[in-house]
């Protein structure tokens, strides 16, 4: 067995909980109250090592052992509301090795390509239920690079018009600002604002996977 892998769980007032292997920005996942969150986090191992292969941490990752819950918090509201972790763990607010630095920021680039490449191969009318109603493919296009520029990116100092979202050179060239600006702020040992830089990682890097996964899930290419 390899080295296990550390997982903050959080747990909402009232209905769900989150589990995140914060050194793998991108796997985090929950279930409700009640439910195995752990369990729900190692059912996706699959679909993460395919992140990380594009990372170029594939055989690192397939090396690595079982999950291990090494902090549990009381969560926010959005636990609640959209299974999303709002904790920093405790060992994101440590400075990153370089290593670390750049395993990190491959994986949110690779969560990125996830993403683009998911969201270019499913069909645009998407399976309705529970995973999104009925929002179609450009929708959670728009809304997947709309939260992170209009939110996220500021963070970082990286500002550009929403519009960018709608242009596939202009998104290019500002998640190539948004990479640097991550880069600067951990050369220089500063945070993103108020949030641990680590846990920004994280957080863009979840909500790209989250979507491109919801986006495979409800995927009408295939037929009913």
């Amino acid at each position: 067995m390899g080295a296990p892998i550390r997982v903050l769980l959080e747990t909402g007032k009232k209905k769900r909980v989150v589990a995140s292997a914060f050194d793998w920005p991108g796997w985090d996942r929950s279930t409700k109250i009640g439910g195995d969150a752990v369990a729900v986090l190692d059912s996706y191992r699959p679909r993460f090592a395919k992140v990380a292969e594009l990372a170029g941490y594939g055989e690192e990752f397939e090396s690595l052992g079982a999950l291990d819950v090494v902090e549990e918090v009381e969560g926010i509201g959005m636990t609640d509301y959209y299974g999303v972790s709002g904790r920093t763990a405790t060992a994101e607010l440590d400075p990153m090795t370089d290593a670390d630095f750049e395993r990190k920021l491959a994986l949110l680039q690779a969560a990125w390509a996830t993403f683009d490449d998911t969201a270019a191969r499913v069909s645009h009318e998407l399976r309705k239920g529970p995973r999104g109603g009925g929002r179609d493919k450009d929708h959670i296009i728009r809304h997947a690079n709309g939260a992170e520029i209009d939110e996220l990116a500021r963070k970082v100092g990286v500002r550009v018009p929403l519009e960018t979202r709608d242009d596939p050179s202009a998104l290019r060239a500002y998640r190539a600002a948004f990479a640097d600006a991550i880069r600067e702020h951990h050369e220089q040992g500063e945070a993103a604002g108020r949030w641990a830089l680590q846990f920004l990682i994280r957080r863009c890097a979840w909500h790209m996977l989250d979507h491109a996964w919801e986006l495979e899930d409800r995927d009408l290419t295939g037929g009913e």
